[in-house]
């Protein structure tokens, strides 16, 4: 079994952090095939790479063709460390999907630190909608949604049982919200 490093393309790692999937698939493979079951570190960064999670190749890549026909590979995330990421800058990545030494692969994926004990958290998205009934009120909510997005819409989170440690966040980055303290 081959340990391989998978770096995700900037606009699909923006989309990771906002997200929660399951798997991440990625195209041309460029002459390589990792086999089902191999692990792969998943790294985001082109400046400074960063492993940002541990995975498994799910399914044989040379049989998983994209929309142009380019073979694809698809992960199965095991471990996401995307809030706490790992320098990897002993990783010297030339293609997207490249083969890894066990030793540093092994180095590496230790170092990862998500999936702690979970907790509950409590998640809203409050947003003031002036409507005639309730059912018109959660129509033009899902609308602001749609249209607005996690790019302007603050989401609010906080630990069940901890309301006043309540964060906003934007873009899954926490964000400060308070206007009197961008007045420096």
């Amino acid at each position: 079994m081959a340990q391989w490093a998978v770096i995700i393309p900037a606009d699909r790692w923006a989309t990771e952090r906002l997200f929660h999937h399951d798997t991440l698939t990625v195209a041309g493979l460029a002459g390589v095939e990792p086999a089902a079951g191999d692990e792969v570190l998943l790294v985001a960064g082109d400046d400074a790479p960063q492993v940002v999670a541990l995975g498994t190749v799910d399914g044989s890549p040379a049989a998983r063709r994209g929309a142009h026909g380019v073979p694809e590979l698809v992960v199965a995330y095991r471990r996401r460390s995307f809030d706490e990421p790992v320098p990897a800058d002993e990783l010297k990545l030339a293609e997207p999907v490249a083969e890894v030494e066990e030793e540093l692969f092994r180095r590496l994926a230790a170092r990862l630190t998500g999936d702690r004990d979970r907790l509950t958290w409590l998640v809203s998205l409050d947003l003031p909608i002036e409507a005639a009934t309730p059912a018109e009120a959660v129509r033009q909510f899902w609308s602001y949604v749609l249209e607005l997005g996690p790019a302007e819409l603050p989401t609010f989170v906080s630990p069940s049982g901890d309301e006043l440690a309540m964060q906003a966040f934007v873009l899954g980055e926490e964000a400060n919200l308070d206007p009197e303290e961008d007045e420096d």
